[in-house]
């Protein structure tokens, strides 16, 4: 993977888990979640985007992060007497396919 993807990964990684229990919380409410990792996470990440070769490498690490974070603020889903973690389809859906990829494809 290339080296400054990876450096903006390690600071994102500092910007997730200083925020984190904002993230697990259940007193935030969801849009307050959302607008916190577009406003304040996504930016850290995306930065100087217009400069990175998109490989399937990259866009796998990018989705796997988003996703993470999508997972903390949306929680699992109570279906058929059980507990779930949501599906990635899910997750796009709930985001109106505004993914971090469509954003860093944009931005080039």
């Amino acid at each position: 993977m290339e080296k400054g993807v990876l450096c903006v990964m390690s600071v994102y990684h500092k910007a997730f888990f200083a925020n984190k229990k904002i993230f697990q919380s259940k007193l935030i409410s969801k849009t307050a979640k959302l607008k916190l990792y577009f406003s304040v996470i996504r930016p850290v990440v995306t930065y100087a985007c217009e400069t990175w070769i998109l490989k399937d490498t990259i866009i796998n690490t990018l989705m796997v992060f988003e996703r993470k974070i999508l997972s903390k603020v949306f929680g699992p889903t109570y279906e058929n007497a059980s507990w779930r973690i949501k599906t990635n389809q899910e997750l796009d859906k709930l985001i109106e396919l505004k993914n971090i990829i469509n954003l860093a494809r944009a931005q080039n």
